[in-house]
């Protein structure tokens, strides 16, 4: 089945900033998180294909991939040679490699007359927290892929009783010249996939790659205020590099679990508050929960379903604001439920003395009769 576009995953323009895409994933999570629809299939499917439009649009290098080659310059599927992780070179690092070879620019780096050294591959990790955890700042470890030295070919690749040699086809420079048409490019070695190198009788424990994959243990501080979908970078902790080459990177993506109180909105929260009939007729001091401790607020008499209250400071501090959100308190009035007859007589006897009153006890009952009445007049 074709990938939809991105953009029109996430409901957004291409022009649209990187505030806008960020905006419209979390709205887009928010909605079909699996914590909302728990036997959803179509909301889970949704939540993914979700979030991988955002990780790609919220990434400058693969955003530019993306819209220059369309999907196809960001499928790991389509990289070359050195695949094994979840790098996303792609159609547009392969291309890079052609026209780089022809305007004497090199997708990775040559040392001297050698092999070409290249980046390993950045690594993902996906985790929840609660949303106190994120408001607050939460450490927690991690398991992660980690690559070793084999003990049994003593990191070189080859069997311990053979060596390693020089590629014949290459001569050790890890690239050949191949001509096409008018130009002559300098191309990866198919032998020795740029190494330079010939392992006559690989290592059986590692297969000839001198790396054990293995895991290990990392702590991750995750900062105060982190909100949905951002990621957390671990310098050098991706994949191993190639010929030499640096480490990739680990992202760690932050999910936020669906609370049962609160929603969060940027650095804003939104909480559904029932307050009695009685409460919202005579007004009075209410008492509401916030991520910080318990806070009061005056509930007007006379205070109408939906009514919103606003409580300054009371939201989440962003890891990028200098002041905390607010918190807001939609106030949704409960009716009375499994009243006794002489509770109904009581209510009966006040509706009465209420209507007696005409608009000044009820201006918007009053006011949609007079318009039905005119409607019908």
């Amino acid at each position: 089945m074709a990938k939809r576009d991105y953009y029109e995953v996430l409901g957004v323009g291409k022009n649209a900033s990187d505030e806008e895409i960020k905006k419209a994933y979390r709205k887009l999570a928010m909605k079909y998180h699996p914590d909302r629809n728990p036997d959803s299939k179509e909301a889970e499917d949704k939540f993914k294909e979700g979030k991988e439009a955002y990780e790609m649009l919220s990434d400058p290098e693969k955003k530019a991939a993306y819209d220059q080659y369309g999907h196809a310059g960001v499928d790991p599927n389509m990289a070359g040679g050195f695949g094994g992780g979840q790098g996303y070179g792609g159609f547009a690092e392969a291309f890079g490699d052609i026209f780089g070879d022809i305007f004497g620019q090199q997708g990775g780096q040559r040392r001297g007359n050698g092999p070409q050294a290249y980046r390993g591959a950045d690594l993902r990790y996906s985790m929840e927290i609660s949303l106190e955890q994120a408001a607050h700042g939460h450490e927690a470890q991690i398991r992660v892929p980690h690559w070793e030295d084999c003990e049994h070919c003593h990191g070189n690749g080859a069997e311990p009783g053979s060596s390693v040699e020089t590629c014949p086809t290459c001569n050790g420079v890890g690239q050949v010249r191949v001509s096409q048409g008018f130009f002559t490019m300098q191309q990866t070695c198919p032998k020795c996939h740029g190494s330079g190198k010939f392992i006559p009788k690989p290592c059986v424990k590692c297969h000839g790659q001198g790396k054990l994959k293995s895991q290990k243990t990392l702590e991750v501080k995750i900062p105060a205020g982190i909100d949905e979908g951002m990621r957390i970078r671990s310098s050098g902790n991706g994949e191993p590099g190639i010929n030499g080459g640096p480490p990739g990177d680990l992202y760690v993506e932050v999910h936020i679990k669906a609370h049962e109180v609160f929603e969060r909105d940027g650095d804003d929260l939104h909480c559904q508050m029932p307050i009695s009939f009685a409460t919202a007729a005579l007004g009075g001091e209410l008492e509401v929960p916030t991520l910080g401790g318990r806070a009061s607020f005056p509930v007007p008499e006379g205070t109408q379903g939906g009514k919103t209250f606003r409580l300054r400071g009371k939201g989440i501090k962003g890891v990028r604001s200098g002041y905390p959100g607010d918190l807001y308190v939609h106030v949704n009035v409960e009716t009375p439920v499994k009243l006794t007859e002489a509770q109904k007589d009581m209510l009966r006897e006040f509706d009465r003395s209420v209507h007696e009153g005409g608009s000044r006890h009820s201006p918007q009952e009053q006011s949609w009769l007079d318009k039905v009445k005119s409607f019908f007049s």
